[in-house]
């Protein structure tokens, strides 16, 4: 391979130099937030009301397909319509994106059986992922980059609100939600968490058809012609889609206890991730006008900051879901106090996020402010990783704190650092191409962190359980038995005593007499208790590996501060009008 200039020119026809001003910036704005809260409290609403779903629509054999297929059409779109947002302009995909959020959520609504149910929820991804790409670009097209960082801030904080209110939200309507004749019965009060989308959603898009400007944003193309439509790379376009269906599903897959990472279906399904990613990687080095330039990741700022987003939620996600499993299951805390634990780190990550993003407007730097938030984060976490099950609530508090005080400038830096690296002309293809690798970080975090969590259990289990207990209670009972459900849920936690009791008494009761039966009972009773403690000191130290994990991708991120230097941010992106400011200017060459 050789570097040779770029041959292929890209003509600016539309340019987007005035900025919007009274009520038209005002419905935008709002436009914009609606928009956003769409997408934040879906992500946050759906989880609490799963098991009423699951109790009307059966299925629970494809419980986690209700948000992996969410998921999946959500990361899938993001790069694509970034790129073609790009060639066409902003309003109209976005305007698309919010319709088929919409059409998703009433047709969830609808839903009689689980696989109409995740098929709508396919389709909801997708208008969210169009959602995802756009939002934040419009910001950069929108804001001089002195501004961006404030307002992009005062987006985020939409999710840190979604954090708040969604599972409360979530399931008061599930329990509670208004009857509607036949549409809304007594048991299917949790087609509201897709209704409630409704009007939020029509608000957006009424707002974002009379406010939003077709000429928003700068593009290559003037209008929709059957040259420009054959420029576009579909190759890269199917290459990249499928391949991160096929590395999420095998990430998925890996990370549960029923596959396994040796599983030959996960194996081969990350395999032809692997190719296809390969494969996309060369299409992109061939065709003239890449669905994602590589040229993007020779700017030296661009590709640490969509790394820090990578890092960011590795490390966001792997909290979430652990955290609330020590609180539970190892110091006790039940689920609703967890929750209400975990909520001053999810506040901290917001509130720091909207001041990273005023500080860097006013400072007109920012790489210093990512670099105290990797350390501060890093303490935080390292706090987590001396927790044991002697620890205290307010030391645990207090700990998450810290942490949510770090992971909260990333919030904001991030993806402020991505789009100051840009120029205007590839806003559209740069922010997906970052916000891709932020949808990649949580089931790469979860995947990883869980692995490690799930071999440190099994191994602590295998050392501290002794033999006579796993002869007396069978091998099929103390499976049971030391399943983590056992320290989080009281009714199974029951169900299983009750169930190897039941056992115990009818083995004694067909060779001795009723007496030695009874006290079978109260022997296998006595050495469940110390099975789930054993479980409880192992958990803890699974989990701490867990916690290690995340520690070291907090060192990983710090690192990669140290490579986000400084773009002066300007009245304009330094990108276009100085190109000299940019590390590697991502138009000035190809890789053929």
């Amino acid at each position: 391979m050789k570097l040779k200039k770029n041959t292929h020119t890209i003509k600016s026809v539309q340019v987007s130099t005035h900025r919007l001003h009274g009520p038209v910036f005002v419905g935008v704005i709002i436009a914009l937030l609606l928009t956003l809260l769409l997408e934040a409290l879906d992500q946050t609403i759906v989880g609490t009301a799963l098991p009423k779903i699951i109790a009307d629509l059966q299925g629970f054999d494809r419980y986690t397909w209700v948000v992996n297929a969410y998921l999946l059409a959500t990361t899938a779109m993001i790069p694509i319509v970034g790129k073609l947002s790009d060639l066409f302009g902003r309003k109209w995909f976005l305007v698309i994106g919010v319709m088929l959020f919409l059409l998703g959520s009433a047709l969830c609504g609808l839903a009689q059986t689980m696989n109409q149910l995740i098929a709508f929820r396919a389709m909801q991804g997708l208008g969210s992922g169009i959602g995802l790409a756009l939002v934040m670009t419009i910001v950069g097209d929108i804001f001089p980059p002195v501004e961006r960082a404030r307002w992009q801030s005062i987006l985020s904080s939409v999710y840190g609100f979604a954090n708040l209110i969604g599972p409360t939200l979530g399931g008061w309507l599930a329990d509670h939600g208004p009857l509607l004749g036949t549409l809304v019965t007594e048991t299917t009060r949790w087609r509201w968490i897709f209704y409630i989308n409704l009007p939020i959603g029509l608000l957006a898009l009424v707002i974002l058809l009379l406010c939003l400007p077709i000429d928003i944003s700068e593009r290559s193309q003037d209008r929709i012609s059957w040259a420009a439509v054959r420029g576009i790379d579909f190759t890269g376009a199917l290459l990249v889609a499928t391949a991160t269906i096929c590395l999420l599903l095998g990430l998925t897959w890996g990370g549960d206890a029923s596959y396994g990472w040796q599983n030959t279906q996960v194996i081969v399904i990350l395999a032809i991730a692997g190719i296809l990613y390969l494969l996309f990687l060369f299409t992109e080095l061939k065709v003239a006008d890449p669905i994602v330039p590589l040229d993007l990741f020779r700017n030296q700022v661009f590709t640490a900051a969509s790394l820090l987003n990578l890092l960011q939620g590795m490390v966001l996600l792997g909290l979430t879901i652990y955290l609330p499993l020590f609180l539970q299951g190892v110091l006790g805390v039940s689920a609703t106090n967890s929750g209400a634990l975990l909520t001053p780190m999810l506040v901290s990550a917001t509130v720091v996020a909207l001041f990273a993003g005023f500080a860097s407007s006013i400072l007109k730097r920012y790489q210093w402010i990512a670099v105290a938030g990797a350390i501060v984060m890093g303490a935080g976490v390292f706090l987590l990783t001396q927790m044991t099950p002697s620890t205290s609530l307010l030391l645990a508090t207090i700990s998450m704190l810290i942490a949510g005080i770090g992971m909260g400038v990333f919030l904001s830096i991030a993806p402020l650092a991505a789009q100051n690296a840009l120029p205007r002309t590839q806003f559209g293809v740069g922010m997906a191409a970052a916000r891709y690798m932020g949808q990649l970080g949580p089931t790469l975090g979860v995947a990883l962190v869980g692995t490690v969590v799930n071999s440190s259990l099994s191994s602590e289990l295998a050392r501290r359980l002794p033999a006579s207990t796993i002869k007396h209670l069978t091998p099929a009972g103390i499976k049971l038995a030391t399943d983590t459900q056992a320290l989080v849920n009281p009714a199974y936690q029951a169900k299983v005593i009750e169930m190897l009791q039941r056992h115990a008494v009818e083995q004694a009761a067909n060779h001795l007499s009723p007496g030695p039966a009874q006290q079978a009972a109260l022997q296998v009773q006595h050495l469940l208790s110390q099975v789930f403690e054993i479980l409880r000191l192992s958990l803890a130290v699974a989990l701490q590996h867990g916690f290690w994990t995340i520690f070291i991708l907090c060192g990983a991120t710090l690192l990669m501060t140290f490579f986000l230097k400084d773009v002066p941010m300007t009245a304009s992106s330094p990108a276009v009008d100085k190109p000299e400011t940019v590390l590697a200017d991502p138009q000035s060459s190809s890789i053929q």
